[in-house]
C-alpha cells in the first residue's frame, strides 16, 4: 500500500516584514509630507479665499469688487480729502492735510492765507497787555490756550485817538501818549496760531477832523466851523468825518494800508457810519445827490476794491443797526454792500445760542455772508 502522505501545517508568523528602522522611516516620511502638506496650504490660502469671496460677489451676489491693486492705491487718496470748513471761501477754521506718497517723507500743510476767514470765537484784546514782547507773547498765548482764533485790537477808537505810531500826515494830532507795537503783535498773534484783527473806527473821529478839516462835517452856511453832535464842545459836542468826503475816505484807507504793511490782513472797521442824527445844520459840501446809503455803499465798495486780495475787511454794526433802518446809515448793513458782519451787541447784554443763531441767520438772508456776534469782550462765528 502507498504511504499516505501526511498534510504539514503552515506555521504563520504575526511577525512584521518591517524592521524598527523602517517603522521610523516611514513615520519620519508621513510627518513630512504632512508639513509639506500644511505649506502648501498656507501659502495657498489667501488666493483661495480670493477666489472665493470673488465668487461669491461677483456670482452668488451679483456684485463687482475692485481690483485689490486699485482698492490699495485709493486708501491714500480717502485719507488725504482735505477737512471742509464752514467759513467757505475764508475759514474758519484749519489747514487740509494731504497724505505723501509711499516712501516719501510726509510734508507739512500749506499754511492759510491771512486773509482766509475762519471759523472760530474772538476775543477783544486790551491794549495794556501788549506792552512788550514778553506780554505780547503771554497774551497770545493765553488767548490760544482758550481756543481763541480772532484776536481783535483796538487799534483806533471812537475818541479819535490811535495807539500806534501811525505816520499817516492826517494822524498827525491823532497818535496817543501810549502806543504799541503793531508789527510785533501781528507776528506774534501769528506764531502763536491766532488770526489778528485791526480794530478801527472809521468816521466817528473828533480829532482828526480838526487836523484836515476838509475831512469833516461843518455846519452849513457857519464859515468853516466843524458841526458838533451836540449843542457846543462844554456839552460833549464831538466832530465827525465827513462820509462824502474824499480825502475822509482816503485817510481810513491809508490807515488800513499802513496796518496791513505791519502784517495785519484782516481789518475791522466800525463807526462806518453817519451821526446818529440827522439835521439842517449839516453841511457834508458836494454829495453827487447820492443819499446817506449810497455814499456809504460807495465808501465800503472803495475800501474793497482798494484792499481786494490783500486784506479782509470786516464792518462791525450795533445790533439796532442791523434789526431796523437808522438815520445813521439809511440802509441795513446787507444793503450797503457788507460781506463780513460782525454784529455788536450792546454792554452788558447777552443772547442765548439760539437767539444768536437767529439773529446771524436773519444776517445772512439780507445777504451777508460771514456774521459774528460778539458782546464787548468776545464773539461767536456763524
Amino acid at each position: 500500500m502507498p504511504r499516505r502522505r501526511r498534510n504539514k501545517k503552515v506555521k504563520r508568523y504575526h511577525r512584521s516584514f518591517y524592521s524598527r528602522g523602517m517603522k521610523i522611516k516611514k513615520a519620519l516620511g508621513i510627518l513630512l509630507l504632512a508639513v509639506v502638506v500644511l505649506g502648501v496650504a498656507w501659502l495657498a490660502a489667501p488666493y483661495v479665499l480670493d477666489w472665493a469671496t470673488h465668487t461669491w460677489y461677483t456670482v452668488v451676489r451679483d456684485r463687482d469688487l475692485p481690483d485689490s491693486s486699485q482698492a490699495a492705491s485709493s486708501e491714500p487718496e480717502a485719507e488725504s480729502a482735505p477737512a471742509s470748513s464752514a467759513a467757505g471761501g475764508a475759514s474758519s477754521s484749519g489747514a487740509s492735510s494731504v497724505a505723501a506718497p509711499s516712501g516719501a517723507a510726509s510734508s507739512e500743510a500749506e499754511p492759510l492765507p491771512g486773509t482766509t476767514i475762519r471759523e472760530g470765537s474772538w476775543a477783544t484784546v486790551s491794549l495794556s497787555a501788549l506792552s512788550d514782547e514778553a506780554a505780547v507773547r503771554a497774551e497770545a498765548q493765553r488767548l490760544a490756550g482758550q481756543g481763541v482764533t480772532y484776536a481783535l485790537i483796538p487799534f483806533k477808537d471812537t475818541s479819535g485817538y490811535i495807539y500806534y505810531a501811525s505816520a499817516v500826515p492826517a494822524a498827525a494830532r491823532s497818535v496817543a501818549a501810549t502806543v504799541v507795537d503793531p508789527a510785533l503783535i501781528a507776528s506774534v498773534f501769528k506764531e502763536e496760531g491766532l488770526v489778528p484783527v485791526a480794530g478801527v473806527a472809521a468816521f466817528q473821529d473828533p480829532v482828526a477832523s480838526y487836523t484836515d478839516r476838509s475831512m469833516a462835517i461843518q455846519y452849513a452856511g457857519e464859515g468853516g466851523y466843524l458841526w458838533l453832535d451836540a449843542a457846543n464842545a462844554a456839552a460833549g459836542g464831538k466832530a465827525w468825518l465827513n462820509p462824502y468826503a474824499d480825502t475822509a475816505n482816503t485817510f481810513i484807507g491809508d490807515l488800513i494800508e499802513e496796518l496791513y504793511g505791519c502784517g495785519f490782513e484782516q481789518v475791522c472797521l466800525s463807526a462806518v457810519q453817519f451821526p446818529p442824527i440827522a439835521s439842517s445844520s449839516q453841511s457834508f459840501g458836494e454829495t453827487g445827490g447820492r443819499s446817506r446809503d449810497a455814499q456809504l455803499a460807495a465808501d465800503i465798495a472803495a475800501w474793497d476794491a482798494r484792499f481786494a486780495g490783500r486784506v479782509t475787511l470786516w464792518y462791525e454794526y450795533p445790533l439796532s443797526s442791523c434789526t431796523s433802518v437808522s438815520p445813521a446809515l439809511g440802509a441795513l448793513p446787507a444793503q450797503l454792500g457788507v460781506h463780513n458782519l460782525v454784529v455788536s451787541l450792546p454792554v452788558g447784554e447777552t443772547l442765548d445760542p439760539a437767539a444768536l443763531a437767529e439773529t446771524a441767520a436773519q444776517m445772512k438772508e439780507q445777504g451777508a455772508a460771514y456774521v459774528v456776534v460778539r458782546d464787548s469782550e468776545g464773539g461767536r462765528f456763524y
